[in-house]
């Protein structure tokens, strides 16, 4: 299968989705890989001024492998050239994600019931959010399918004439009738996770989940005590995500063992992010804050703040954030200067943030492990560097806690003592 994303944390979550004892899987950072059933290239089009020609170059390293195009849930990025790019096939266009909230109603995006462009989604983008999903597709020709209609006539209908179909759906069920529609024919799905998810139910179905394998709620017990970790049955067989069981080849699924430097990297200033924080801080992790005058390039600010990680880390875990917009690339040099050569545990919020930072650290390639809560992916590299993603949107107030302790079990809240020494 041949998977592309727009986006690190994106590519990462439709990983998790698709992987199966059948499907081991690579994340691959640049031009697409070969060495895996399932090849998930993060083409970084989100923002980039040539998607459209990232996409189509990409798609000719297709062959007759089954495409799936991953695009934001929120419509962010430039989904007009994307779905155009893909036109060279019939392309069903599903970006509805259900299990967030995120649903498409008549044509319309919604957010936990709320219309997209009434939202705060789009608050850090240059742009207003599209009112209708025809909106984001600008020129690209479309017809709306409603939640209801027959698919498998529609679709067919709808595809022989050229148009994209671009389906409303409301709940997981929605889209596992998309995929059923399209299963057996040529058509290209475009989509969110959540579609992807349904396309990794349909293909996983019947098939017998693998010993040991991890469920993605595992990451959904209390704070503090630990998500469900990969043991030796599992290393030596699967490891597991959403949609049923989720397997890395023989040998490339043992967990990444502890490397004793956890760094938590979050690459936005927004409040949620800033009580995900402060629990952190409460089990014990140090706070780093890059500021802008730290990101005015190679000076000795930015060396300073890396030298304030580099510190911290000798002695326990530390959390990076930073206190305005526009910072990533210099977040991601402070995270390459702090860690030097030697693998760190590495959890990156954001997709942009993820992506700037594994490329300051020259990571080409991630090999999905298993998956802390929907979003939240554990990888390795051939570095040594264990690695979570997770979109900047995603998760709870505990999400980085859950994180947190599934690569550190022993992480326990500051005593009255901790805090006053």
């Amino acid at each position: 299968m041949f998977v592309l994303a727009d986006d690190l944390t994106g590519a990462a979550e439709t990983a998790a989705a698709l992987m199966s004892p059948a499907r081991p899987a690579r994340i691959a950072l640049s031009v697409p890989v070969a060495a895996a059933a399932l090849v998930v290239t993060d083409l970084d089009s989100r923002h980039h001024p040539r998607a459209f020609d990232l996409v189509r170059e990409a798609l000719a390293h297709a062959g007759d492998r089954r495409v799936f195009v991953k695009v934001d849930s929120l419509l962010r990025g430039d989904v007009a050239a994307t779905v155009a790019a893909c036109l060279d096939a019939p392309v069903v266009f599903a970006p509805a994600l259900p299990s967030a909230g995120r649903t498409v109603v008549g044509g319309v995006p919604y957010v936990h019931g709320v219309p997209l462009r009434e939202t705060r989604a789009w608050r850090a983008e240059p742009r207003p959010a599209p009112a209708t999903v025809a909106e984001a597709l600008g020129d690209v020709p479309w017809v709306h399918v409603p939640v209801g209609a027959d698919l498998p006539a529609v679709l067919p209908a709808v595809l022989a004439a050229g148009r994209v179909a671009v389906c409303d759906a409301e709940t997981d069920a929605d889209l596992d009738a998309i995929v059923a529609a399209t299963l057996g024919g040529p058509a290209r799905l475009v989509g969110s996770g959540g579609l992807a998810t349904a396309l990794g139910r349909a293909l996983n179905a019947g098939r017998p989940s693998a010993a040991g394998s991890l469920s993605s709620d595992a990451g959904s017990r209390a704070p503090g005590r630990g998500s469900a970790r990969l043991d030796a049955a599992t290393a030596s067989g699967s490891c597991a995500a959403s949609s049923g069981s989720c397997a890395a080849s023989s040998g490339s699924c043992a967990a990444s063992p502890a490397n004793g430097r956890l760094l938590v990297v979050v690459g936005t200033a927004e409040p949620g992010a800033a009580e995900q924080v402060r629990l952190l801080v409460e089990h014990g992790f140090a706070h780093v804050t890059l500021r802008p005058p730290d990101a005015a390039g190679p000076g000795l600010a930015q060396v300073t703040a890396a030298a304030r990680v580099r510190d911290a880390l000798t002695s326990g875990p530390v959390v990076l954030t930073v206190s305005g917009p526009a910072l990533t690339r210099a977040l991601a040099e402070v995270v390459r200067e702090a860690l030097g050569e030697t693998p760190a545990d590495l959890v990156l919020t954001g997709g942009e943030t993820a992506r700037r930072v594994l490329d300051a650290l020259g990571v080409r390639e991630l090999i999905p492990l298993d998956q802390v809560h929907h979003g939240a992916v554990h990888s390795r590299t051939p570095q040594g560097h264990s690695v979570v993603t997770r979109p900047g949107s995603f998760g709870t107030t505990d999400s980085l806690l859950r994180i947190a302790t599934h690569l550190d079990p022993d992480l326990r809240p500051n005593t009255d003592s901790d805090l006053k020494g």
